[in-house]
Protein backbone atom coordinates (compact mmCIF):
# COMPACT_ATOMS: atom_id res chain seq x y z
CA UNK A 1 0.00 0.00 0.00
CA UNK A 2 1.56 3.29 -1.13
CA UNK A 3 -0.38 5.96 0.73
CA UNK A 4 0.01 9.59 -0.29
CA UNK A 5 2.00 11.67 2.17
CA UNK A 6 2.54 15.29 3.17
CA UNK A 7 3.91 17.24 0.21
CA UNK A 8 2.20 15.08 -2.42
CA UNK A 9 -0.30 16.68 -4.79
CA UNK A 10 -4.05 15.99 -4.80
CA UNK A 11 -4.54 13.22 -7.37
CA UNK A 12 -6.76 13.86 -10.36
CA UNK A 13 -10.04 11.95 -9.98
CA UNK A 14 -13.70 11.80 -10.97
CA UNK A 15 -16.37 9.82 -9.16
CA UNK A 16 -20.10 9.87 -8.44
CA UNK A 17 -21.46 11.16 -5.15
CA UNK A 18 -24.49 9.86 -3.27
CA UNK A 19 -26.81 11.93 -5.51
CA UNK A 20 -25.27 10.62 -8.74
CA UNK A 21 -23.45 13.90 -9.40
CA UNK A 22 -19.95 13.68 -10.86
CA UNK A 23 -17.42 15.07 -8.41
CA UNK A 24 -13.93 15.89 -9.64
CA UNK A 25 -10.68 16.96 -8.03
CA UNK A 26 -10.96 19.99 -10.35
CA UNK A 27 -14.04 21.13 -8.37
CA UNK A 28 -11.75 21.89 -5.41
CA UNK A 29 -9.06 23.95 -7.17
CA UNK A 30 -8.08 26.90 -4.98
CA UNK A 31 -9.95 25.51 -1.97
CA UNK A 32 -8.90 23.82 1.25
CA UNK A 33 -10.16 20.24 1.16
CA UNK A 34 -10.51 17.42 3.66
CA UNK A 35 -10.87 13.98 2.06
CA UNK A 36 -11.76 11.32 4.60
CA UNK A 37 -11.82 7.63 3.75
CA UNK A 38 -13.93 5.22 5.77
CA UNK A 39 -14.39 1.45 5.43
CA UNK A 40 -18.18 1.06 5.24
CA UNK A 41 -21.28 3.25 5.47
CA UNK A 42 -23.63 2.72 8.42
CA UNK A 43 -21.10 0.88 10.58
CA UNK A 44 -20.47 2.12 14.14
CA UNK A 45 -17.02 3.71 13.71
CA UNK A 46 -17.82 5.23 10.33
CA UNK A 47 -21.08 6.66 11.67
CA UNK A 48 -19.30 8.20 14.68
CA UNK A 49 -16.66 9.78 12.45
CA UNK A 50 -19.08 11.14 9.83
CA UNK A 51 -21.49 12.47 12.50
CA UNK A 52 -18.65 14.20 14.35
CA UNK A 53 -17.71 15.95 11.10
CA UNK A 54 -21.37 16.82 10.49
CA UNK A 55 -21.72 18.28 13.99
CA UNK A 56 -18.62 20.44 13.46
CA UNK A 57 -19.24 21.22 9.80
CA UNK A 58 -19.95 24.92 10.29
CA UNK A 59 -16.70 25.37 12.23
CA UNK A 60 -14.73 23.46 9.59
CA UNK A 61 -16.33 25.63 6.89
CA UNK A 62 -15.52 28.79 8.85
CA UNK A 63 -11.85 27.75 8.60
CA UNK A 64 -12.29 27.39 4.83
CA UNK A 65 -12.51 23.58 4.61
CA UNK A 66 -14.61 21.66 2.10
CA UNK A 67 -15.31 18.02 3.07
CA UNK A 68 -15.49 14.91 0.95
CA UNK A 69 -16.17 11.43 2.34
CA UNK A 70 -15.15 8.34 0.36
CA UNK A 71 -15.86 4.62 0.62
CA UNK A 72 -16.39 1.78 -1.86
CA UNK A 73 -20.10 1.60 -1.04
CA UNK A 74 -22.71 1.91 -3.80
CA UNK A 75 -24.51 5.16 -4.57
CA UNK A 76 -27.67 3.82 -2.91
CA UNK A 77 -25.82 2.84 0.29
CA UNK A 78 -24.08 6.23 0.41
CA UNK A 79 -27.39 8.01 -0.23
CA UNK A 80 -29.07 6.07 2.57
CA UNK A 81 -26.16 6.85 4.93
CA UNK A 82 -26.14 10.57 4.02
CA UNK A 83 -29.92 10.95 4.34
CA UNK A 84 -30.19 8.92 7.54
CA UNK A 85 -27.67 11.16 9.31
CA UNK A 86 -28.28 14.40 7.36
CA UNK A 87 -24.70 14.89 6.16
CA UNK A 88 -24.16 18.33 4.59
CA UNK A 89 -21.16 17.19 2.50
CA UNK A 90 -20.86 14.78 -0.44
CA UNK A 91 -20.04 11.09 -0.04
CA UNK A 92 -18.32 9.46 -3.00
CA UNK A 93 -19.50 6.03 -4.06
CA UNK A 94 -16.11 4.79 -5.25
CA UNK A 95 -17.11 1.26 -6.22
CA UNK A 96 -14.29 1.04 -8.80
CA UNK A 97 -11.81 2.18 -6.11
CA UNK A 98 -10.32 4.78 -8.47
CA UNK A 99 -10.13 7.45 -5.76
CA UNK A 100 -9.29 4.93 -3.02
CA UNK A 101 -6.33 3.61 -5.04
CA UNK A 102 -5.22 7.10 -6.13
CA UNK A 103 -4.79 8.06 -2.46
CA UNK A 104 -3.32 4.63 -1.58
CA UNK A 105 -5.74 3.73 1.21
CA UNK A 106 -6.61 0.19 0.03
CA UNK A 107 -4.51 -2.57 1.52
CA UNK A 108 -4.07 -5.37 4.03
CA UNK A 109 -5.92 -5.07 7.34
CA UNK A 110 -6.36 -7.24 10.41
CA UNK A 111 -9.52 -7.59 12.47
CA UNK A 112 -10.10 -10.17 15.19
CA UNK A 113 -7.19 -12.27 13.92
CA UNK A 114 -8.46 -12.28 10.35
CA UNK A 115 -6.45 -10.71 7.53
CA UNK A 116 -8.15 -9.16 4.51
CA UNK A 117 -7.85 -6.24 2.08
CA UNK A 118 -9.92 -3.15 2.75
CA UNK A 119 -10.07 0.63 3.08
CA UNK A 120 -7.91 2.17 5.77
CA UNK A 121 -9.51 4.97 7.79
CA UNK A 122 -7.24 7.85 6.75
CA UNK A 123 -7.91 11.56 6.28
CA UNK A 124 -6.01 13.93 4.01
CA UNK A 125 -5.93 17.71 4.50
CA UNK A 126 -5.17 19.55 1.28
CA UNK A 127 -4.37 23.26 0.93
CA UNK A 128 -5.51 25.73 -1.74
CA UNK A 129 -2.56 24.86 -3.98
CA UNK A 130 -3.60 21.18 -4.06
CA UNK A 131 -0.78 20.01 -1.77
CA UNK A 132 -1.37 17.53 1.03
CA UNK A 133 -0.46 19.33 4.25
CA UNK A 134 -1.52 16.63 6.73
CA UNK A 135 -2.30 12.93 6.77
CA UNK A 136 -4.30 11.70 9.76
CA UNK A 137 -3.89 7.93 9.96
CA UNK A 138 -4.87 7.52 13.60
CA UNK A 139 -8.40 8.88 13.29
CA UNK A 140 -10.31 9.46 16.52
CA UNK A 141 -13.83 8.75 15.30
CA UNK A 142 -15.53 10.61 18.17
CA UNK A 143 -13.28 13.68 17.87
CA UNK A 144 -12.13 13.78 14.27
CA UNK A 145 -13.06 17.42 13.59
CA UNK A 146 -10.72 18.53 16.40
CA UNK A 147 -7.89 16.57 14.76
CA UNK A 148 -8.50 18.39 11.47
CA UNK A 149 -8.84 21.80 13.11
CA UNK A 150 -5.52 21.23 14.93
CA UNK A 151 -3.66 20.96 11.59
Amino acid sequence: MKTLKVGDKLPVFKSKDHFGNTISSEDYKGKKLVVFFYPKANTPGCTLEACNLRDNYKELQSKGFELLGVSADSESKQKNFAEKFDFPYPLLADETKEVINAFGVWGPKKFMGREYDGIHRITFVIDESGTIVAVIDKVKTKDHAAQILAV
